[in-house]
Parts: structure tokens; sequence; C-alpha cells
């Protein structure tokens, strides 16, 4: 049996990971990466805390998280590849097509 608190400690290095690319990376496909690796060490501590307490109430939550990034990589990706379509380019220093 693993102990609660070494999930806890690589969900958080995954998660530090995760906003070590959103914020240092230019790219914006490895900034999506990036947020799904933030959202996948969520999932790892939801299903750690769940099977701790006994309850399927975290892999519940982890069903909920996984569709709302099935949802975010249809609409992100569908985002970047217009944008590349338009600009040639990824990097987010670029961009400010969404401003006003």
């Amino acid at each position: 049996m693993i102990p609660l608190s070494w999930l806890i400690g690589l969900s958080a290095v995954v998660f530090a990971i995760g906003v070590v690319g959103v914020l240092v990376r230019r790219n914006a496909l490895v900034i999506f990466m990036s947020i799904e690796l933030m959202l996948n060490a969520a999932n790892l501590s939801f299903v750690a805390f769940g099977h701790r307490l006994g309850s399927p109430d975290g892999q519940a939550l982890v069903f909920f998280v996984m569709a709302v990034a099935a949802a975010e990589v249809a609409v992100g990706l569908a985002i970047i590849v217009a944008i590349f379509r338009l600009r040639r380019r990824l990097s987010v220093d670029d961009l400010n097509l969404m401003r006003w």
C-alpha cells in the first residue's frame, strides 16, 4: 500500500511541473500540455483522498474533470489550429487576437 503522503507529494510535483510549464514556455501547445498536467495532478489527489476515505466520490470527481479536459482539448486545439493557420506561429507573446 502506497502512503497517502507519497501520492500527494507526487501530485504536488506534477502540478508544479505544469505551473512551471505555463509560466516559462511561450509555445501555445506546451502551455496546453502543461494545463493538462495540472488537471492530471488534481485527478491523482482526488483519487488518493477518495481511496483513503473509502469513498468513490474522488473517482466521480475525476470523471467530471476528464469530461472538462476533453472539452478543453476540443475547443483549445481548434483555437490553436485556427491561430496557426492565420499567423503561421504559435508564440503566445505575439497573440493579441482576443483583445478588444
